[in-house]
């Protein structure tokens, strides 16, 4: 692609994402743009030209404005560099990510993409109108997986003014301003809700998780003990209970609720690592390690366990055989494939800083926390596919 060409892509691409710019430079890289809300946007031509002095130079320039750090590549960035970015809080925009947004905005020809398949026959029974607010909601829940809650927040805004009764949307709106560290808005997004709804779970569990990130772990923790009460088969605030005693070191009462959580699926890997991690803090090291080879029996990637294993405070694993070395400060890539979504690992809990919403080392419990059975008191809506809640320790929690 010409250097004209990623340019028009970038002010395109910015345009439709709705983001003001407050600042542009153009690097030998590709395009650095600074936008009003606080991002800083490296977009990248040449991932494979990429070296680790520009990762650390992005650094550099997060930490003189202020700004939250994505990078946004067409092709896939070297792993070596897309983890450093991840550790320093960064989140990474690429290969098969990067064409779905770009699709997602209607740019695809941009990049020369197909046009999207036609919906599916599900899909085809419903009005118009619910298929375009099944869509904003899908591309508002898509960013906040991927760790930008600004982009989330403005498809929740937009999916609240199409149906302004819509709860899940009024509920998104609320996390995304948790995990934007506006704690004030979000209380009052959540307890909009809380009108219409009184009994809403995931309108409480925001409600919870801001007394969490603003300081108050122990009436957050009881706040989700309260909903526990009232049904234990909740694994959405399960999972948001086991954040917060980790976050407070209560190793034991985590490892109880891990515990409960295995009680209805056994057989997740990270789970069965995570109660590893609540053995080995608890004194029993011989059966955490037999735990953990569970996990790896059941298939917990090498990856995955070692950002776990950080983030949890417990020994790396070996090196697997045949795994790559870290090559030079340039690394050589295979070409795009837009069809592959990778999922980003979290960077270590002790080096970043982390918003409110977002998971610590326990990925699967994003999974679990949407697994939990209907009562038969009331009809519960579709819960949205929030995350559980992860925070930096007391000392640094301040924003």
């Amino acid at each position: 692609m010409a250097q004209a060409q990623f340019a028009q892509l970038v002010t395109s691409l910015l345009e439709a994402m709705g983001q003001s710019m407050a600042g542009v430079r153009q690097v030998s890289e590709g395009m650095l743009v600074k936008t009003s809300d606080g991002f800083l946007y490296a977009f990248v031509e040449y991932p494979n030209q990429v070296s680790l002095d520009f990762i650390l130079r992005l650094e550099e320039e997060v930490g003189n404005v202020g700004a939250r750090l994505v990078v946004l590549a067409p092709a896939r960035l070297p792993l070596a560099l897309s983890q450093e970015v991840l550790r320093r809080s960064g989140s990474v925009v690429d290969g098969g990510r990067f064409h779905e947004l770009v699709g997602g905005l209607g740019l695809g020809a941009m990049l020369g993409d197909s046009p999207p398949t036609a919906p599916s026959p599900g899909r085809d029974r419903l009005l118009p109108s619910a298929r375009q607010l099944d869509d904003v909601m899908g591309r508002a829940r898509t960013w906040a997986e991927w760790g930008l809650p600004a982009l989330a927040l403005r498809f929740y805004h937009q999916a609240a003014q199409m149906k302004p009764e819509f709860l899940p949307a009024r509920i998104g709106i609320g996390q995304s301003l948790l995990a934007l560290g506006l704690h004030k808005e979000a209380r009052t997004a959540f307890d909009e809700v809380l009108t219409t709804d009184p009994g809403n779970v995931d309108a409480r569990i925001g409600r919870a998780a801001i007394l969490g990130a603003t300081g108050q772990t122990p009436e957050e923790i009881r706040a989700y003990r309260d909903l526990l009460k009232e049904d234990g088969r909740r694994q959405s605030v399960r999972a948001h209970l086991i954040a917060a005693l980790i976050d407070t070191q209560s190793w034991a009462e985590a490892r109880t609720e891990v515990e409960s959580m295995l009680e209805v699926t056994p057989d997740d890997p990270r789970l069965r690592f995570l109660h590893a991690a609540t053995m080995a803090r608890t004194g029993e090291a011989t059966a955490a390690e037999r735990e953990r080879d569970r996990a790896r029996t059941l298939g917990l990637p090498y990856e995955a366990e070692k950002s776990m294993a950080v983030q949890l405070g417990l020994p790396a694993p070996t090196e697997p055989p045949g795994a790559a070395i870290p090559g030079p400060a340039v690394v050589p890539i295979a070409s795009p494939a837009p069809d592959v979504l990778a999922p980003a690992e979290a960077p270590p809990a002790s080096e970043t800083k982390r918003s409110p919403m977002a998971a610590p080392a326990l990925d699967t419990l994003r999974a679990l926390a949407h697994k939990e059975p209907k009562t038969k008191a009331r009809r519960r809506t579709k819960p949205s596919r929030q995350t559980p809640r992860a925070r930096k320790p007391k000392k640094a929690r301040a924003r």
